[in-house]
């Protein structure tokens, strides 16, 4: 799966970011299958609309985004959500967990909403045990800490099939060591589906061999 950005510009940014030297707006670029892209920035430019673009949440952009030649905008309802069911998952800066369910029942149902889940049930366990969050599983995700809740998200993305993996700054709230955890576990997923994996952050930071980097 390529996904292609051409003259994009978000409207909202759009003074600012045609003033600005950009490796990624108003420029012609390809995200190649299975490469691993950093994106980084300061904030304020754009990391966490890139990702709402690239997952096709968000709409306010001149230019042109496409998935193998074929523009987002082409695609009927029907298509995208088989897309972010199957091609995309994305841990959102936000995190977006539902605070009325358990952080569990935040993975179990995404892992179900797949026709075919990838992961059987048993393998949210070892996430959690291997990200040091299993103690939590049974809580109400309102109760947890950020860092807790960075974790969940991360695994609860985990569970579904993808060809592409994007996180907005997943790290913010982790210490080194949870964080080289997470790392080791995503790059693991990463491979073995042979998928893509794209994330934004404010710094520099050596957890993943990344093939681009680009500056926002």
């Amino acid at each position: 799966m390529e996904i292609q950005l051409s003259a994009v510009v978000p409207v909202p940014l759009r003074e600012k970011v045609l003033q600005q030297q950009s490796d990624i707006w108003n420029r012609d670029i390809r995200f190649l299958p299975a490469q691993t892209i950093k994106i980084k920035a300061p904030s304020g430019t754009g990391k966490t609309t890139l990702v709402h673009y690239l997952y096709n949440i968000r709409y306010d952009y001149t230019g042109s985004i496409s998935v193998d030649g074929k523009p987002w905008s082409s695609f009927s309802k029907d298509q995208l959500a088989a897309i972010r069911q199957q091609q995309i998952s994305v841990v959102f800066q936000d995190l977006r967990l539902f605070d009325q369910l358990t952080a569990l029942e935040n993975i179990e149902l995404k892992r179900v909403m797949s026709p075919q889940p990838y992961h059987p049930q048993e393998k949210i366990r070892e996430m959690a045990d291997r990200l040091g969050v299993s103690h939590v599983l049974n809580q109400s995700s309102a109760t947890l800490s950020y860092g807790e809740k960075q974790r969940i998200a991360i695994i609860r993305a985990l569970m579904q099939p993808f060809q592409w993996l994007m996180m907005d700054e997943p790290f913010s709230h982790l210490d080194e060591a949870n964080t080289e955890k997470a790392a080791k576990l995503i790059a693991e997923e990463c491979r073995a589906r042979n998928a893509g994996f794209v994330l934004t952050d404010l710094d520099h930071d050596n957890h993943f061999d990344y093939q681009v980097t680009y500056l926002l």
